[in-house]
């Protein structure tokens, strides 16, 4: 992290454009070193922008951001389809006429109405989930923005051009003290035992579980077999295709501690940073990708209790 910290804030003080792609395990502080980077442009008198794939992620990163940046003057701000539009259109008119800092954004950010006084900094988190027009549109808007991306798993594109020397790299490979490895089991989706098991050990150490059902039809069913395994249990369901009150507050009682179980599709992929989650269950892994798998455990083990993850598949289905 100190040498990462070091490489932005020479890039920040260099004539170009920084371009810089910030590899690192999922948990490894990409965000903190971002958060540093922000700091630094917002008080050279530029305005940064955050871009990130999901509303779920723009709302966790704001209220972390805010957090962060308490007791300085900086007014942070987002965009997402969970704001209601009167309050959108408010925090577009003050982010052209340069009274919003830091604003966070899903690609609504890419809107034609989305308009800057003096944009300085855009930083693209989970850098895989966007296409190259999304990080081109920024560059048009002004010839000298500074570009930095955060990503576990870089695109092949991304990597061949920070190998081939078109834009910068740095990688974190340093974990944060205390981080564990999480062990990782590969089971059948009928071992009942085994699930029930699972969410009682962790429920029994104040814990939280996600459970991972990517098919929004049948979560329901899904949550309500989850329930009869472990009755004691606050299960609350969370996907998508919620409205954006409803998915708003499912993931309010969650990060509060009012449920313990959270039965989501895999709207908890990126970036999502919940201590207390510690047992992550994945139902038909095997209809994943290799990356996607990888940053949903990134989700678990992120504080000092060891994480557990439990990928599970259909008996008798060829992997």
């Amino acid at each position: 992290q100190a040498q990462g910290t070091r490489d932005l804030h020479q890039d920040l003080g260099q004539p170009r454009a920084m371009d810089r792609l910030l590899c690192g395990d999922v948990g490894y502080g990409k965000t903190e070193l971002a958060a540093r980077c922000a700091f630094r442009a917002i008080f050279a008198g530029m305005q940064v922008a955050l871009l990130v794939p999901t509303t779920v992620l723009s709302e966790q990163h704001t209220r972390s951001l805010r957090g962060r940046f308490a007791g300085w003057p900086v007014r942070v701000e987002q965009v997402s389809r969970i704001r209601p539009p009167a309050e959108r259109r408010a925090v577009l008119k003050d982010l052209a006429a340069g009274r919003v800092d830091l604003i966070v954004g899903t690609p609504r950010l890419l809107s034609r109405d989305v308009h800057f006084k003096d944009l300085g900094l855009v930083i693209i988190d989970e850098e895989q989930r966007f296409g190259v027009r999304a990080k081109e549109l920024f560059k048009k808007k002004r010839a000298t923005v500074h570009l930095l991306a955060l990503s576990a798993t870089p695109i092949p594109r991304t990597l061949h051009m920070a190998f081939a020397g078109l834009r910068d790299i740095t990688n974190l490979t340093t974990p944060p003290a205390g981080r564990l490895e999480i062990p990782t089991e590969i089971r059948y989706s009928d071992e009942d035992a085994l699930i029930r098991s699972a969410i009682r050990s962790e429920l029994a150490r104040g814990g939280q579980v996600f459970f991972v059902h990517n098919r929004v039809q049948s979560i329901a069913w899904v949550a309500k077999k989850v329930q009869e395994l472990a009755p004691e249990a606050k299960v609350v369901v969370g996907h998508g295709q919620m409205s954006e009150g409803q998915l708003e507050d499912v993931m309010t009682d969650f990060t509060g501690g009012k449920a313990n179980v959270l039965v989501c599709t895999t709207i908890i992929e990126s970036g999502l940073d919940m201590p207390n989650a510690n047992t992550l269950i994945i139902n038909n892994a095997d209809k994943m990708g290799l990356t996607q798998l990888y940053q949903l455990r990134g989700r678990i083990g992120r504080g000092t209790e060891l994480g557990y993850a439990y990928f599970l598949y259909d008996k008798g289905k060829r992997l």
